[in-house]
C-alpha cells in the first residue's frame, strides 16, 4: 500500500534532493527524468500498435480485391 503524500511530505524532499545533489544538478537531473520518459512512453505506444488487433473491413465498405 502507498502512503499518502501530502504537500509538507514533498517540500521535505524537495529539501532533501536539494541537498543531496545540489541546486545546479536539478535541471540535468530533470531533464533525464524527462528524456527517460518520452522514450518510455513512446516504446509504450509502438507496443499498443504492435499489439493491437487488424481490424475487419468495417459493414458497408467494399473489399479491395
Amino acid at each position: 500500500m502507498v502512503p499518502h503524500l501530502g504537500p509538507m511530505e514533498l517540500v521535505i524532499i524537495l529539501v532533501l534532493v536539494m541537498i543531496i545533489f545540489g541546486v545546479g544538478k536539478l535541471p540535468e537531473i530533470g531533464g533525464a527524468i524527462g528524456k527517460g520518459l518520452r522514450e518510455f512512453r513512446q516504446a509504450q505506444s509502438e507496443v499498443e500498435e504492435l499489439t493491437k488487433p487488424v481490424e475487419a473491413d468495417k459493414p458497408g465498405q467494399k473489399s479491395a480485391k
